[in-house]
């Protein structure tokens, strides 16, 4: 007898099949479809969604955290919208990308098709069942979801929606899967499924994505955490850095691309100090600090060395406060965990030396770190922020949910 998620695994993997065949036309019919009944179902998903924000209040969730969970009309609306940008971008399954005449006669090719089955597991952040789904069926796989136990009762309401979608534009509703299982135990047994998930994306705390890398037996992309940094060079406009920091840290603080971390040069740290702290104060951050930014601004704590590489999710960011350019590059290769990277500078070569020598998936030229993100790239939605360096790296959309296979014609060649 099979387990509960190898039943779900071989119903994907059925999907799956089914979903490779579905031309550009019935897949975008399908997205728009889905689009229109989370919206006409958002009562019922915000309805849910309510339940998970107020156990999650109970429990005593952050409010960082707890925002990342909530849905709002608007939310839903962006969750729609995602989805009507995934059916317009051009389908990337079946381009040929090389055709190759060898000596011989044969004709080799290398063409674009889909993954499969893919497993992501996720916590909070009930947005991911949707652009997770979109990515997936635009791109012909079937997916498993996993999401977490303080998110259920919204992913069941969106995954309701999007099965009711598919339904009404007569596509298979296994397209899509739920684990609504919440043990974790399941997410082991989810790991072990070799041969039936063809790949596992773990979004979520550096815990959970420890655990997937290091016992799956399942191939695994990484989406890591994200200790971004800004760094305020010498010749930067104060007043942009100042605003760019209150962005890039305030705007929104439990998401992976927001600011955690200020490098910021000491020929001009007595005046960004006091203008980026004043800003950072309006939204009640604490600040911590190391000796001379301390001196500098006396309501600053203290910062331990955990301090430089801590994803805070929270009002919290760490200042560190360097003599050059090379200092401040080794201390964010040092403490960053690849995600994203900012300077703020007037000074070409120093822009370009930044980009060049800070490894990251995204490295960024006076700008907020929020940028990096699916939708903001033009992807429509995104399964996740890679930090790794195989097979995907950077936000992940269409392309990334994708493999290759060489196609090859002949006319009767043998080998000798």
């Amino acid at each position: 007898m099979c387990s509960y998620m190898e039943t779900l695994g071989n119903r994907a993997k059925e999907a799956s099949r089914r979903a490779a065949r579905l031309g550009t036309i019935e897949k975008n019919k399908g997205l728009l479809s889905v689009a229109e009944e989370i919206l006409l179902e958002k009562d019922q998903i915000l309805a849910e969604n309510e339940k998970d924000i107020a156990r999650a209040e109970e429990n005593g969730m952050k409010v960082s955290l707890v925002d990342r969970l909530k849905l709002t009309e608007e939310r839903l609306k962006d969750m729609a919208d995602g989805l009507r940008q995934i059916a317009a971008l051009d389908d990337p399954v079946g381009e040929i990308l090389s055709m190759k005449n060898r000596p011989n006669g044969l004709r080799i090719g290398q063409k674009r098709v889909p993954i499969g089955v893919v497993g992501i597991i996720y916590e909070s952040r009930p947005n991911v069942t949707a652009d997770a789904f979109g990515l997936c069926f635009k791109t012909g796989n079937a997916v498993i979801l996993r999401g977490g136990s303080d998110a259920i009762y919204s992913n069941k309401a969106i995954v309701r929606a999007i099965k009711e979608g598919l339904r009404k534009a007569k596509l298979s509703q296994d397209i899509i899967l739920l684990v609504e299982d919440t043990d974790r135990e399941i997410v082991n047994e989810m790991m072990q499924l070799h041969g039936i998930i063809d790949v596992l994306i773990p979004r979520g705390g550096k815990g959970l994505i420890s655990n997937v890398v290091q016992n799956s037996t399942v191939p695994v992309i990484e989406t890591g955490t994200g200790n971004c940094h800004i760094y305020v060079d010498e010749s930067a406009n104060l007043k942009m850095a100042a605003e760019i920091i209150e962005n890039a840290k305030t705007q929104r603080m439990g998401v992976c691309n927001a600011c955690e971390s200020l490098v910021v040069h000491e020929n001009v740290a007595q005046q960004a100090l006091p203008l980026i702290v004043q800003k950072l104060k309006a939204h009640n951050v604490e600040i911590r600090g190391d000796e001379f930014a301390c001196t500098i601004c006396s309501d600053l704590i203290p910062a331990s060395e955990e301090d430089w590489g801590t994803e805070y999710l929270d009002a919290i960011i760490s200042v560190k406060t360097v003599k050059t350019l090379d200092e401040a590059i080794r201390h964010i290769n040092t403490y960053n965990t690849g995600h994203s990277e900012s300077i703020i500078t007037n000074d070409y070569q120093n822009a370009l030396r930044f980009q060049d020598e800070i490894d990251a998936a995204a490295v960024y030229v006076n700008a907020s770190t929020r940028f990096t993100d699916g939708f903001e790239f033009g992807f429509g939605a995104e399964i996740g922020i890679s930090t790794q360096k195989l097979h995907a790296r950077g936000p992940m959309g269409l392309l990334a949910l994708t493999t290759t296979k060489y196609v090859i014609f002949g006319d009767g060649q043998i080998r000798n």
